[in-house]
């Protein structure tokens, strides 16, 4: 990580204020992110990302004012749950004003708000004096950067600005909520925020409200096919043998596998998340042409469930007890 200054800040406001996109640490990951008054700015994240614009953005504030301002309700339930968790790794859904970009929310009637906690996000936020629309700064689809360097090796080609913030905390996407009238809270993508969190904290208060779990194209990164690294990625039940292999060799239309490594993660949950993206890569670069990992049983709840819909997401073909996704007959040519 370089020392940033604040000439580096201000060169990093003035591309934004003009129309440009800067690459911004977060605590989660690396975001791609652009004024969001800026049209000419926002377009230019879904070139860059190749991203198509029924995905909608995430919009970055640095307080509840700035929230509320791109915000056209802001519930009691909201308030409290924005009070508790923020700032951090928390994504709230609401319907949103009538200024915010369609190009922002993808034409729906409601914005991701998030109030990040790396101190580098929330000053450029302040300087730029508007929020950020930010999604991961990857191609569409690929695994999201949590250090600088990743961001690079996306858009080698590009002259993007890149603030090096460091590596990320936490190391997987926000979580994603969204509410239902006033006693329920929709978890729409799991994160750091985890179901057992949100309850805690409504225990301690007079909410009466549930937490359960549903998913919805109102939430960034909902589809079956994302995360993905650049080989394929298999879920298995046990430490796959050569016959294994040559099935899923076969399943994925991939030539002979020559180099299948072992995607290990630590036992600590919130290690297993920060380093997750980071091995996916390097595993990759190393010269790796299939990766997988062994579905466990015994890593369950709370961030693991997270770890395991961005695996699950990530994964070409399903043979563990995760569930299969959509996206496991696709061709390989994805993966080049």
């Amino acid at each position: 990580m370089m020392p940033l200054d604040s000439a580096d800040l201000m060169k990093a406001r003035d591309r934004l204020r003009s129309g440009g996109v800067v690459a911004i640490p977060t605590e989660t990951v690396y975001g791609l992110a652009a004024s969001i008054d800026s049209d000419q700015g926002l377009k230019k994240i879904f070139s860059l990302k190749e991203r198509p614009f029924f995905d909608p953005l995430i919009v970055h504030v640095s307080s509840l004012k700035q929230a509320q301002s791109v915000a056209r309700e802001w519930p009691p339930l909201a308030d409290f749950i924005a009070r508790w968790f923020w700032p951090g790794p928390l994504t709230i859904v609401l319907p949103k004003a009538e200024h915010v970009n369609s190009v922002i929310t993808s034409g729906l009637d409601t914005v991701a708000i998030r109030f990040p906690s790396h101190p580098l996000a929330k000053d450029l936020i302040d300087l730029v004096g508007t929020p950020l629309a930010a999604p991961s700064a990857n191609k569409f689809g690929r695994t999201s950067p949590s250090t600088a360097e990743h961001v690079r090796t996306e858009f080698p080609d590009e002259d993007l600005l890149i603030l090096d913030g460091g590596p990320s905390d936490v190391g997987v996407e926000s979580t994603v909520i969204s509410f239902h009238g006033s006693d329920e809270i929709r978890i729409l993508r799991p994160g750091a925020v985890t179901k057992e969190d949100l309850e805690a904290a409504l225990g301690r208060t007079s909410h009466s409200a549930r937490v359960v779990s549903a998913e919805s194209s109102a939430s960034p990164g909902h589809l079956k096919h994302h995360y993905m690294p650049k080989v394929p990625l298999v879920i298995v039940e046990t430490v796959p043998d050569e016959k294994t292999i040559k099935k899923i060799a076969k399943d994925l239309s991939l030539k002979n596998i020559v180099n299948a490594r072992e995607l290990t993660l630590p036992d600590e949950v919130e290690q297993a998340a920060r380093v997750l993206y980071a091995e996916m890569r390097r595993l990759s670069d190393e010269g790796a042409d299939l990766l997988w990992v062994v579905a466990s049983a015994s890593r369950t709840g709370g961030l693991w469930t997270a770890i395991w819909d961005r695996l699950t997401r990530a994964a070409s073909w399903n043979l563990g007890s995760v569930e299969k996704p959509e996206s496991a007959q696709k061709s390989p040519e994805k993966h080049e």
